[in-house]
Parts: structure tokens; sequence; C-alpha cells
């Protein structure tokens, strides 16, 4: 009811938000970085559980999917047994699971391993953004959200350079097991700073939580399985029951009065639904474009692990610098000027790192590309965040949270999937299929076949950039934010996300 909102949003008087947020996002760093960490130790993981291409692949699809699929529940359990407490379950339960990963011997069961993983992330990283959205007042959340993507950011960068030093020294099993001491000063951190936050009930939509689930299930394990197995047609069938599945499920949070999964009402606000669509395009291409260039530095230049992760470094380095920059612009400017650059920008320079993967060009064509994607990306992961929730009421603060990382994740999972099935597809194509993919032993490839290796690399990164397009031009439809809107000017129309005050309608999400 109406007079159930204070309470809910109330917030103890001794909470302070900033030491509370840099808690809450060394968690969700630790979680993002396991997202592309893996990419770097596939070559490393292929040799010493022989396995092959598509299989490694699923250790990160297996993972995001894991994660992907709950989140828009663990959003809304949140809400019911408090931000805090599922952060600190899903912080343990991704600890133990790292652990786990790190002390398996076969392919298979580090697959499994990295399902718990995701699980444990899913619970997670709906709380950081949750927390966020109640701690900070308005006029100081785009600063606080800014800093949690500038995270998302940094950390999709820092995963392949740390993977780099930890597989050259340690062994691939490093990558999992430094999560453990970070997960085990996490919990103390969150438990000391993270403020507990008044619950609330909820009922779950356990038939939408279904029918999102499998349709991901199936439409990701079709898309990546299509190529090995010829697109034939159970393959075929598990994509079209995918797509049917979540057809379905938009229909059923329609027609659901009570409490739908998704709030479809929250997609009124247009600057909501184009940064969702946004973030889907830039979580694929930070996926995908990891594995071409691993495989092509350590397999064509016979680069190691550590010396793979170092093409990563210039685009980390402006990324970082250029992040707090964009936070301060980012309550200022229009979000389209901003993200519009950014995704101009990285799509440009994505193109020039694939015209850079050739069997004996100079490095320094890659690493000035590199260069350029850093600079990209700053002005795309804060600003995204930020305009996703600015216009957000409280009491739907969980739910609008859970669908941003769900979409973020689903478009990494389908940026896993799809580039496993073109870099096979563009293997075969250049005539090495059976030849030139690596199959158990971490050698550079013979120089007969670099060349027509590196082409097949070159070609698959022209997808991550064909979507970053897709994203430029959804976010050329930004609208200018109230906040930025001169006194007496036009502002936006009500929507049914931001219903007017003078007009009280009951909310589900606050039964």
């Amino acid at each position: 009811m109406a007079q159930q909102t204070p309470t809910r949003d109330a917030v103890p008087e001794d909470v302070r938000p900033w030491p509370a947020l840099f808690a809450l996002c060394l968690g969700f760093f630790m979680i993002l970085v396991d997202t592309t960490i893996v990419t770097v130790a596939t070559p490393a993981i292929i040799s010493d559980l022989h396995a092959d291409v598509n299989s490694v692949v699923w250790v990160t699809s297996a993972y995001l999917l894991a994660y992907a699929v709950p989140v828009l529940i663990t959003g809304r359990l949140g809400d019911r047994f408090g931000p805090k407490n599922l952060y600190l379950v899903g912080l343990t339960v991704f600890t133990l699971a790292s652990l786990w990963c790190g002390l398996t011997n076969s392919i298979e069961m580090l697959i499994a391993a990295r399902v718990v993983q995701g699980l444990g992330a899913s619970m997670l990283t709906p709380q950081t953004m949750a927390v966020i959205t109640r701690i900070f007042p308005a006029d100081r959340r785009g600063q606080a959200m800014a800093l949690w993507g500038a995270t998302a950011g940094v950390a999709t960068l820092v995963g392949p350079i740390l993977g780099g030093v930890l597989v050259d020294a340690l062994g691939w099993e490093w990558i999992f097991f430094i999560n453990v001491p970070v997960g085990v000063i996490g919990f103390f951190l969150a438990v000391r700073l993270v403020p507990s936050l008044p619950t609330h009930t909820h009922r779950f939509d356990w038939l939408g939580v279904a029918l999102s689930g499998l349709g991901m299930f199936f439409l990701v394990f079709g898309i990546q399985q299509g190529h090995k197995y010829h697109w034939n047609g159970w393959v075929m069938v598990s994509i079209l029951g995918g797509v049917a599945l979540f057809v379905a499920f938009v229909v059923w949070q329609a027609k659901n009065r009570v409490e739908p999964l998704v709030p479809l009402r929250l997609f009124d606000d247009r600057n909501f639904s184009i940064s969702n669509f946004a973030i889907s395009t830039m979580s694929f291409t930070a996926t995908a474009m990891g594995f071409p260039t691993m495989l092509y530095a350590q397999l064509v230049r016979g680069y190691s692990p550590l010396q793979s992760a170092l093409l990563f470094v210039p685009m980390a380095v402006m990324s970082i610098i250029l992040a707090p920059i964009v936070g301060r612009f980012t309550d200022k400017v229009h979000p389209r000027l901003l993200t519009g650059v950014g995704f101009a920008v990285t799509a440009f320079a994505i193109y020039l790192v694939s015209r850079s993967l050739t069997a004996t060009g100079p490095v320094w064509h890659i690493l000035a590309a590199m260069t350029v994607l850093g600079i990209g990306m700053a002005g795309i992961w804060a600003p995204l965040a930020a305009t996703a929730t600015r216009n957000l009421p409280m009491q739907l603060a969980g739910a609008g949270s859970g669908v941003y990382n769900a979409t973020r994740q689903v478009g990494a999972v389908l940026g896993s999937a799809a580039i496993a099935v073109l870099i096979d597809s563009r293997i075969a194509a250049h005539g090495l299929s059976g030849g030139a993919e690596p199959d158990g032993a971490l050698h550079q490839l013979p120089a007969i076949v670099r060349d027509p290796f590196s082409q097949a690399m070159s070609d698959a990164m022209l997808l991550p950039a064909a979507v970053l397009v897709l994203g430029l031009v959804s976010v050329l439809f930004f609208q200018l934010p109230r906040h930025l809107t001169p006194r007496g000017g036009a502002t936006p129309q009500p929507t049914a996300a931001t219903t007017p005050a003078e007009t009280p309608a009951p909310d589900p999400l606050t039964h």
C-alpha cells in the first residue's frame, strides 16, 4: 500500500553510502572478472584437460547461463529476505564454487562447477544495483551508478590481463583459486559496511521463471551446438523452441496481474528500454571478442598467456583513466552524446582489431586498436547503468536491477555461444577443419596454417563490431533526462513506471 513505501525505503541514519558501495563493488568486480578471465586460459585448459574449443567455450557459456537465468528472481529474493543477506549467500556460494573449479581434473566437472559459480553470481549481482538505488539520494545516484557501471567495464578489461598473469605464472587453476581470498575479504567487508535494509513480501512468478529459464537454455544450447551437428533437425527445434518459450514468457508477463517476474511497465520508460538493449550488445561484444583474440595471440603469434594478456593493457589503462572523468559528466550531459560516441568509437576499434589480426603484421597495430577500444568502452558502461535506473521509482528498484542485469547477461551468453559457432565455421571456411583447431596441444601452429587461421579469427571479430552498430543506433533514441530539462520547459510524458504522486495506484511490488 501507499503508506508502506516510506517504511520500505527507510534507511538507517548511520548508513555510510560510499563505504557500502565500495564493499559491494568488490564482490561485483570479482564475479565480472570471472566472465572474461577464462578466455585467456582457453588454450591451457584445452591442453591440460584434453578438450576441444567448443567444450571449453561451454566453461564460459555454462557460467553465463547459470548467471543469467535466475537473476530475475534473485532480485526479488533480495527484496524479500534482504539484499545484504542475498549478497552474502551469493558471495559464499561463488567463493566455494571457485575452489571447486580449481580442483577439477575433467572438462565435464569444470563445467558443472562453473554452473554453481554462476548461481552464486546471480544471487549477488542484483543486490548491488538495488542497494545503490535505495541508499543514495537521487541527486547523487548518478555518480554512484557511474562507479558501479565503471566497475563492470574495468572488470571486463582486467579479466584477460589478470588471467594471463596467473596462467603463465601458476597455472590455469589459479584463475579460480584467486577468488577464495578475495571472496573472504569481500564477505567481511560486506558484513561490516553494507546496511541491512527493510524487507518486503513478494509473490514469486514461478511460471515466469520456468519459461524464461527454459527459453534461454534451449536457445543458447541450439546456437552453440548448431555448427557441430550441422544445424540438423533437433538443433533447429531447440532454437525455435527457445524463441517460442520467450514469446510465451512475454505473453504471460502481460497477463499476470498479480506480480509478474518482469513488470512490463518498466519498459514504458524509453531510456530504461534502450539501456537494456544497448548493454546487451556491449556484453555480447565484451564476451565474444576475447576468444578469437586469445586464440590468435597464443596459436599464431606463439605468445604465452601473460604475453597475450598484455595486448589488453592499453584498453584497460584508457578505460580506468577515463572512467572517473566520464562519471563526472554522467549527470550533466545528454546520455545520447556520451553513449553515442562510446559505441561509435568502440565499434570502429573492434574493426581495427579485426584488421590487425594477421600472421606477420606489426604488433603495435593491435596495441593501437586496443587503446582506441579502451577510450570507446569508457563512454558506455557507466552512462548506460546510470541512465537505465534514473527514472525508476524506489518500489521497482529490485525488479529494474534484475532486468538490467539479466539483459546484460543474456548478451554475454549469446556472445559466447555465437562466437564459438563463428570461429568453428570460419576455421572450416578457410580449409582448416580438423587441422588447425587446437585439440589438446598448446603449441604455436605450423607456419603453413598461421595465415588462414589468422584470417578466420579476423573474420570472427567482425561479428561483435556489427552487433555494436545495433547498440549505436539504439542509443541515438535516448530522451533528455528529466533532471536536465530546464525549468518551465517540456518534460517527458508520465509513464506507467513514473505514476504521478497525485494519482497513486497500488503497486503489486509493494504487497
